[in-house]
């Protein structure tokens, strides 16, 4: 079928667009990846629009009318911008898009090019076959998403809201995937994700030679407290999202669910127990310290980065745990939030999901969960838009997927992507 043979071709298209984003302002190649896609929409019958909230960085968007203009518009999205690659660290050239055994390695193909390649894939399908869905289909490919969607989706809220005009749901990354779990092949549809609250810590103290007696070190103070909130152990604490689905692991597997200790459930799910277990608490990391300029002085400021990752409605609690555990001679400033997102796992739009997972594995089950990381649905909630991770695939069950997100020889099976865009275009022609 001509679709799964484009979603192949935009998906090695789309990776060898480097489109790397360093963070704080710093990326390269959105818009030439913004271009492609608008070319493809184009070809669709579309209007797209490219928007720069700086140069390069940009976004593209287009709507795709539907018969039924009183329908909520559904926002399909994904983002053009993938984290660094350190070509040394690859097997291969990880912007060739090499197929290798089956599989297309290169940086993008999980997180997340291999979706961005399926929507334009439908897209055209969808065209080419003339099928007008109900609802209005808004189609968007944004900047930035990777370091915080500054330039990319919160722009685009901010500045241009008219888009996502009507729009009352969205379908976007990291869900729909399968999983094996003690042998059953389960699907997971995101329904909710952790809130961000990036923070920096600062210490002031006393500078001097680094020969004397020092009572007053800023270093000193800002390893006292970064030791304190890296080795703090948070409770487990179940959203609705989450005890939702260890019990329905427990169901599967036969396995008692014990909400203290978890583990042996989390431990049927293989390698995605770890990128499960991340959402049954908060969590806080050091990532970056900062101090000093010279061996034999001690500075007058030491700080810190702390990556917190928040369960919904948490927020404040888990800021007054972090001022608790660095204690009083550190400050705390807010780099960067994030609203936390948890929706039911029911209604119109997850059960076309579920049906069409269910139409292509009909043995499988499909399950909700909770991201641990962070996806633009946070930004189109400030617009009312409930936002959905569902980028279909049928994955090998000895394939770590969630491990190479972010990760070293990032790859994606081809047959997998065949089978998501089929998945997809069941879904969309439902609408």
């Amino acid at each position: 079928m001509e679709m799964e043979n484009n979603v192949v071709e935009f998906c090695r298209d789309l990776i060898r667009i480097d489109t790397q984003n360093w963070g704080d302002g710093k990326a390269k190649g959105e818009r030439e990846a913004a271009e492609y896609c608008a070319e493809i929409m184009r070809k669709a019958g579309l209007e797209p629009t490219i928007y720069e909230s700086e140069p390069g960085r940009a976004s593209v968007v287009a709507r795709m009318k539907g018969s039924n203009p009183e329908l909520g518009a559904l926002v399909v999205h994904g983002h053009l911008d993938v984290v660094p690659a350190q070509a040394e660290d690859w097997s291969v050239d990880p912007f060739a898009a090499e197929i290798i055994d089956g599989l297309i390695w290169g940086r993008g193909a999980v997180d997340m090019k291999n979706m961005d390649a399926m929507i334009l894939s439908v897209m055209l399908q969808m065209a080419q076959d003339g099928h007008q869905p109900q609802r209005d289909i808004i189609f968007a490919f944004f900047a930035d998403e990777e370091d915080g969607s500054t330039f990319g989706a919160e722009w685009m809220v901010d500045n241009h809201p008219e888009e996502f005009a009507g729009a009352t749901e969205a379908i976007s990354e990291v869900g729909g995937f399968s999983t094996d779990v003690a042998g059953q092949r389960a699907y997971l549809i995101q329904t909710g994700e952790k809130g961000i609250f990036w923070t920096k810590m600062t210490a002031q103290g006393t500078a001097g030679h680094g020969s004397a007696v020092q009572h007053d070190n800023p270093v000193v103070h800002l390893a006292e407290a970064v030791s304190a909130i890296g080795n703090y152990k948070w409770p487990i604490e179940y959203t609705k999202t989450t005890r939702a689905l260890f019990e329905q692991l427990s169901e599967i597997t036969g396995i008692p669910f014990n909400e203290e200790d978890p583990q042996e459930l989390l431990d049927a799910m293989g390698s995605t127990a770890k990128f499960i277990g991340a959402t049954l608490q908060n969590t806080s990391n050091p990532t970056l310290l900062e101090a000093g300029y010279k061996h034999n002085v001690v500075p007058g400021e030491a700080s810190a980065l702390i990556d917190s990752r928040v369960l919904p409605e948490q927020e404040e609690k888990v800021a007054a745990i972090l001022r608790e555990l660095a204690g009083e001679k550190v400050d705390f400033e807010v780099k960067k939030r994030g609203v936390s997102l948890e929706l039911p796992f029911s209604g119109a739009l997850v059960e076309q999901m579920v049906e069409s997972l269910l139409n292509e594995d009909p043995e499988a089950k499909v399950l909700p969960y909770m991201l641990g990381g962070g996806t633009d649905n946070k930004a189109l909630s400030r617009l009312g838009v409930a936002g959905y991770g569902f980028a279909p695939l049928k994955l090998p069950a000895e394939l770590d997927f969630t491990g190479m997100f972010h990760g070293v020889d990032e790859r994606v099976p081809v047959d997998s992507l065949k089978f998501g865009v089929r998945v997809l275009h069941s879904l969309l022609t439902q609408q």
